[in-house]
């Protein structure tokens, strides 16, 4: 089978990867968690998943039906590191739900034509109308890091985007628009990882590109990069929730309750499987234990 990219990622594992990262690789079991911060050392056991899974199914579809009967407009933003897996996140909180009443987001890169307008300009067509939720798998916070890293955007550009994000946001809040903000972390060990298992599964090539590729080199940059996009961005008005990713089974969990908590929809589960697991999921400042990781 010949992989994408020549096998690029591959060549990065065993020839430039970090030593450490290397030999967490090796020596990591399927079921072990490789960053040594995480507060799990076993990625949780499947049946566990499944039991709290199927449950809380039925709770996002009781929010939905809630939703819809209010009009409430819920716009809920997926960013985070490459393989953090936003996407998977987003596909198992839509499972079950509507799909007309919750869209999922994920546009291209800008035509010339969007280019030339202004930056927030694309995304505003696709917020929620009454009784919808919509799901941005990645958004306007492209120009906070991905742009920045690869040198896409220019320093003015950048800084009129901090300016203006704070207020754009609270627009949409003082409008009555839920605006939740998720970014998945995960460590460096695991990242690679799983970078090489979507090289080595022809049904996982189309997840892979060229940015994941050269971004294997740019881990410092993206650090930077992130750490100036909460400093800027993460207000009273709309707070950045930071679910760190390693184990896909309790980000997956944590992203659907974390949902789940902001809202007092009818017939709500009042019991402790609606609990946010607060070592996992919290304020930006989770994010200064993943270095080295």
């Amino acid at each position: 089978m010949k992989k994408p990219f020549d096998g690029a990622i591959s060549r990065y594992f065993e020839q430039e990867a970090p030593a450490e990262i290397r030999e967490r690789i090796r020596i990591g079991g399927k079921k072990d968690v490789l960053n040594p911060s995480y507060p799990y050392r076993k990625v949780m056991k499947g049946k566990d998943y499944l039991a709290e899974y199927d449950a809380l199914q039925i709770e996002l579809v009781k929010l939905q039906s809630w939703v819809k009967a209010s009009g409430q407009r819920i716009a809920v933003v997926f960013e985070g590191r490459d393989a953090a897996g936003k996407g998977g996140s987003i596909k198992r909180l839509r499972e079950n739900l509507n799909p007309r009443g919750a869209r999922v987001v994920a546009l291209s890169k800008p035509s010339d034509k969007e280019r030339s307008e202004w930056y927030f300009q694309r995304y505003i067509q696709h917020l929620p109308s009454a009784g919808e939720m919509v799901f941005f798998d990645r958004s306007w916070y492209n120009r906070a890091v991905v742009e920045k890293v690869f040198g896409w955007c220019s320093d003015d550009q950048r800084a009129r985007f901090f300016r203006q994000v704070p207020k754009f946001e609270e627009m949409l809040v003082n409008d009555d628009i839920t605006l939740i903000k998720i970014w998945l972390t995960v460590g460096r060990s695991e990242q690679l990882r799983r970078f090489l298992s979507r090289e080595s599964d022809r049904l996982k090539h189309w997840k892979l590109s060229r940015v994941d590729v050269d971004g294997l080199y740019k881990w410092d940059e993206y650090s930077t990069a992130i750490a100036e996009m909460f400093a800027h961005s993460h207000a009273k008005t709309a707070p950045w929730h930071v679910i760190r990713a390693d184990d896909k089974k309790r980000a997956r969990l944590t992203a659907i309750k974390l949902l789940l908590s902001k809202f007092d929809y009818d017939e709500k589960d009042a019991t402790s499987l609606m609990g946010v697991d607060e070592s996992i999921c919290g304020s930006p400042s989770l994010m200064g234990i993943e270095a080295g990781s």
